[in-house]
């Protein structure tokens, strides 16, 4: 007898239409207690509506939805244990910043001093303790978004649903929440389900992530899975660079992924390791990015390979200046990975 706890969230065999349009094909997937999931994919994959119905917004054509092992299916927002953050922060204007995260409280008839405390705990949990009488107009774009977070965790639901909550913020701001992020989590406990496009989120916040396309999940799996064992074409190009290649070896036509980290070019005269898979071609393109440059090189065999190698010595004129050169690239057996085919996918299915 299995002594596991329930999932926090489970769909089974999840559908929603839109008129023709299927926005949620059939996805069955679990998330279990205390983990930060995420679910990844571009436009019009599915994600956030997969969200939606988790969160009781949306409800499924077909398919059931349970919480913590409860079917949820038919019931209202308001009668799940969960709470919602979104991009937009939606925090009240004419309220200080202590007021906004005590609401949930205020409405559950929380006592004032109790109130009080454990508002002003989890402002201190979200480093904003000092900005509780501050007005939401007062905050940088960093601070509202703590603050919705903070007003979304003071009530502990049982699961916490954030809808690309860090699309608003420029670039350095997303990267540093996106560690305070991981780290509120880990000390609050709460089932995180994170909704981004964003591969660079999903792979540094996850504990596990689905890929979604079309509705459907092509893939679960921690990051380190998922991006060094894509299943899919689908998910090698949209989980990192999408180096697909396609050799005949033996009479046989096989297709597979190497990541351009773990390729090297090698330098004039250079002997390879033995064992490693060695292909020839000439840089067609070069960008130079500061702490790496990536090479796009065009192999002999057929195929373009991206390759990143870190500027330990090179300058931007001399990263350049490979342009049109030609060149040998090598890579262990072991860093490559089969996949499958659009076509053999769905021959599979």
């Amino acid at each position: 007898m299995s002594t596991q706890p329930p999932a926090d969230v489970r769909l089974e065999s999840v559908r929603k239409s839109y008129g023709d349009v299927v926005a949620v094909d059939g996805v069955e997937l679990e998330v279990a207690q205390g983990e930060f999931f995420t679910m990844l994919g571009p436009s019009g994959s599915g994600k956030t509506t997969t969200l939606r119905l988790i969160a009781g917004f949306e409800l499924p054509d077909e398919g059931r939805v349970l919480l913590n092992g409860t079917d949820v299916t038919r019931q209202p927002p308001y009668e799940r244990d969960v709470n919602t953050v979104f991009q937009d922060y939606a925090l009240f204007p004419h309220m200080t910043v202590g007021d906004n995260v005590a609401y949930g409280l205020k409405v559950k008839r929380i006592k004032k001093a109790a109130r009080t405390k454990r508002t002003a705990e989890v402002l201190e949990l979200v480093r904003l303790g000092g900005l509780m009488k501050r007005k939401p107009s007062q905050l940088s774009g960093g601070q509202r978004q703590r603050v919705a977070l903070a007003r979304a965790i003071v009530n502990h639901p049982q699961v916490l649903l954030l809808d690309e909550p860090l699309g608003a913020l420029d670039l350095k701001l997303r990267q540093e929440m996106q560690v305070e992020l991981k780290r509120i989590q880990q000390e609050v406990g709460i089932t995180f389900i994170y909704v981004t496009h964003d591969q660079e989120e999903a792979l540094t916040m996850s504990d596990r992530l689905a890929v979604f396309n079309a509705g459907r999940i092509e893939q679960v799996g921690s990051p380190a899975e998922v991006y060094e064992h894509p299943r899919s074409e689908f998910v090698a190009g949209f989980v990192g660079v999408s180096n697909v290649l396609e050799r005949a070896q033996n009479g046989t036509t096989s297709r597979f992924t190497v990541r351009p980290e773990k390729i090297r070019i090698l330098a004039e005269g250079e002997v390879a390791e033995p064992g490693a898979h060695i292909e020839s071609g000439q840089i067609r393109d070069v960008v130079y990015i500061g702490m790496v440059t990536r090479y796009a090189v065009e192999l002999d065999d057929g195929g373009t390979l991206m390759v990143i190698r870190q500027n330990l010595e090179t300058t931007s004129t001399e990263a350049l200046e490979a342009r049109g050169q030609r060149v040998r690239l090598a890579w262990r057996p072991e860093h490559t990975y089969a996949i499958k085919s659009g076509e053999e996918e769905e021959q599979h299915e």
